[in-house]
């Protein structure tokens, strides 16, 4: 099993499209990348804190490569527009890659400078992977509990729809 640590906006979103992937055992909401310890769904909201709201995905690699990760990655979410994701703006909805070790820097750093070699703005943040904070309780699973949410209803289906018509093959 391995294990990988993305934020690509609000974790509603990227939990509810990782979760249709095969391979995918388990994904957490939380927090990395800031400097408070513990820190709280409050905290990251009100912006202070630096962290970004992040999942951290359980894998089989025997299943699903850390590369179709990225590629699941870069198209569910918007990785050209720096600490926004549609309506969401501040820098816990940031796009960054926390890599877990060498060769995950490495294919990161591949896709990046591939995409950016076609024209695109990547702006994805790429760094270690910082100490992981599970979000509280009621965030995980969040879109399977609360599916008639407003924002839920109004951010998620088009990014489940596009990893549907993309990615076919890789789905449970």
């Amino acid at each position: 099993m391995q294990q990988a640590l993305l934020g690509g906006g609000c974790f509603w979103c990227t939990e509810a499209v990782f979760l249709q992937i095969q391979g995918i055992e388990k994904v957490v909401s939380g927090y990395a990348g800031g400097h408070t310890t513990n820190p709280t769904y409050d905290d990251i909201c009100r912006g202070d804190t630096n962290h970004a709201e992040v999942i951290l995905i359980d894998f089989d690699d025997s299943q699903i490569s850390f590369k179709q990760i990225l590629d699941v990655f870069f198209a569910t979410h918007d990785p050209t527009t720096l600490n926004r994701q549609g309506n969401d703006v501040g820098t816990q909805y940031r796009s960054v890659i926390y890599y877990l070790n060498e060769t995950q820097r490495d294919e990161a750093q591949v896709m990046i400078d591939e995409l950016k070699a076609e024209g695109i703005n990547i702006v994805t943040e790429l760094s270690p992977a910082p100490t992981f904070y599970p979000a509280e309780d009621y965030h995980q699973n969040f879109f399977a509990k609360n599916p008639n949410q407003g924002y839920c209803n109004f951010a998620i289906p088009p990014k489940l729809n596009k990893l549907r018509s993309k990615f076919v093959d890789l789905l449970k």
